[in-house]
């Protein structure tokens, strides 16, 4: 069963009386100002990914600190 147009229309008066008309138009800006910021860090993060050339680097090297974790073939029951 879908709401009707009047169901509805009680919530929204209910929302708009317990949290007020200036708190949602906040609440809304701070939405679009998060957005916003979501698409410029996107653009941002595109544009410095295609720039940088990352270095490969064998594990196993002088100077590494990396852990071998691959499991050993044998493994005694203790």
């Amino acid at each position: 069963m879908a709401p009707s147009i009047w169901q509805i229309l009680i919530v929204a008066v209910l929302v708009v009386l317990l949290f007020g008309r200036g708190k949602i138009s906040g609440v809304m800006g701070d939405v679009a100002k998060g957005i916003k910021s979501f698409k410029k860090g996107m653009q941002d993060d595109d544009s410095t990914s295609s720039t940088a050339t990352p270095t490969a680097k064998r594990v196993g090297e002088p100077g590494d600190d990396a852990v071998d974790v691959t499991p050993s073939a044998e493994k005694k029951d203790a």
